[in-house]
């Protein structure tokens, strides 16, 4: 993947700054026999080529005053709310020397695996990236793993699969981390209340009825005594 970058002159706090509002990005090259460089990208253009996964984890061409360079991305800094890269650092790559990179990981099949297809079961994904030495030739854009043959009760770990030619995992006090678990799904059972049988809904039925019955008579107002026939005289 290739990207165009130029030389900058000024550093500082103000300078960055100032090169912000005019739509640059501020960025570093370090590493391998030469100095550090100080050069500034087109912020637009750089704010697309970090959305490609390639540009994270390969080794870009970097085009500066006419000649080509080759370099890993190390460090981006993004601004805390807004979509906007505020610096950018850059590795020199050495054909002859091994890196340390992080590379994405790309699963696939667990759907026709007999523990999702067939035992009921979802398969969580621990890790999304691996950390891997080795030569820049040798450096994959991403590790391909196959969930194919996933069963429940078990697990995939870095050990279980099986890493590109040249290519080494750095275990970072993890000597063989899990990339994926498989977790059984729990169905819940909603309970149901037990049904009356057919005497008892009848006769909770009627005395449902003469209660609401009584209730009617007791709300009625009582009738009035009939007047008595005057005495005669």
């Amino acid at each position: 993947m290739k990207f165009v970058a130029f030389e900058r002159a000024m550093q500082g706090t103000g300078a960055s700054r100032r090169l912000r509002i005019t739509g640059r990005t501020p960025g570093i090259v370090y590493g391998g026999t030469g100095d550090a460089l100080l050069i500034e990208l087109d912020h637009n253009a750089l704010f697309h080529a970090i959305k490609k996964e390639a540009f994270h984890a390969s080794i870009l061409d970097m085009e500066l005053a006419g000649k080509e360079h080759k370099v890993l991305l190390r460090d981006l800094q993004m601004h805390p709310f807004k979509p906007q890269v505020l610096h950018i650092d850059f590795q020199r790559v050495e054909a002859r020397t091994k890196m340390t990179v992080k590379v994405p990981l790309h699963y696939s099949g667990e759907e026709n695996s007999p523990a999702v297809k067939t035992e009921n079961c979802l398969a969580n994904h621990v890790l999304t990236e691996l950390t891997i030495s080795c030569f820049p030739a040798d450096i994959p854009e991403s590790i391909d793993v196959d969930l194919s043959n996933l069963k429940k009760g078990s697990s995939l770990h870095v050990k279980d699969i099986t890493l590109p030619k040249g290519v080494k995992f750095v275990t970072k006090g993890q000597v063989n981390p899990v990339l994926v678990s498989v977790t059984a799904i729990v169905e819940e059972v909603e309970a149901v209340a037990p049904v009356a049988d057919a005497s008892g809904g009848k006769d909770a039925k009627a005395a449902a009825g003469k209660a609401a019955a009584a209730a009617k008579d007791a709300a009625k107002p009582a009738a009035k005594p009939a007047a008595k026939p005057a005495a005669k005289k």
